[in-house]
Parts: C-alpha cells; structure tokens; sequence
C-alpha cells in the first residue's frame, strides 16, 4: 500500500476520532474541571487557611506551619491546606455526581422501566408457543 495513502487513513480516522461529540465533551470537562481546580485552590490557600491560621493560636500564618526535627523541617501547614484543597473538591464533586446527575439518572431510569403491553399476535404467539411446550412435554 502506497504510504501516503495510509498517512491519509490515519489522518481520517484521527479527524473521525477526535470530532466525535464524546471526545470534545471530554476536553471542555478537562479544562472547566482545571478552572474549577485552580478556584478551589485559590479559595483554600487565600480564604478557608487564612481563617483558620486566625482562629488557631499562633503568630504564624499556615504556610508558616512546620516541625523541625533533627534541623530539616516537615511544612504540615502546606499538607493541611492541601487536604482541605481535596475536600472541598471530593465535596463538590460528590454533590454534583451523585446529587444533581443522579436524580436525573433516577428520572430517566423510570420512563425506561415501564415496557409497553403486548400485541395480540404477541399473545397469540406466546399461547401458541405454552401449547407446543406442553405437548412436548407429554
């Protein structure tokens, strides 16, 4: 096979791929999720740790935060925020997943779940088919 004729297949296929509507939904979640990621870290390291560093005794602020043993220093102020960075985000998805796209999961499941009653020929066949059954079974 000429190989830029396969090129030309490759690059078909990637372009049949990559504008599939599933692909693009992907990528827009991937940066709204980044944007997302990058206001909730903002939001921790700038509002939710300020606060607490005031309410926690100390003349440090969170950043400040850090054991010294044996002269190294251990910075738990950062792991702190960093733990409240993964909660908040565990939260938000957790609500929007499971509360907001499981009710409609929930609503979608129970318009599918009621099967339409069967035909006359569908009754017919099924009359027949108990009957060759039975004699088979004789």
């Amino acid at each position: 096979m000429d190989p830029r004729k396969k090129v030309s297949a490759v690059l078909k296929e990637f372009k049949n791929f990559a504008l599939k509507g599933n692909v693009v939904d992907l990528a827009i979640g991937v940066i709204i999720g980044a944007a997302f990621g990058k206001i909730i870290d903002s939001l921790v390291k700038q509002i939710i740790m300020p606060a607490i560093s005031v309410i926690l005794p100390g003349e440090q602020s969170y950043l400040a935060w850090k054991w010294i043993i044996n002269g190294k220093e251990i910075p738990y102020g950062l792991f702190m925020g960093e733990i409240v960075n993964f909660l908040i985000v565990g939260l938000a998805l957790y609500i929007f997943i499971v509360k907001f796209l499981g009710l409609i999961m929930k609503s979608k499941q129970q318009e599918v779940v009621v099967p339409p009653p069967p035909t006359k020929d569908q009754q017919l066949l099924t009359e027949i088919r108990d009957l060759l059954v039975q004699l088979q079974n004789k």
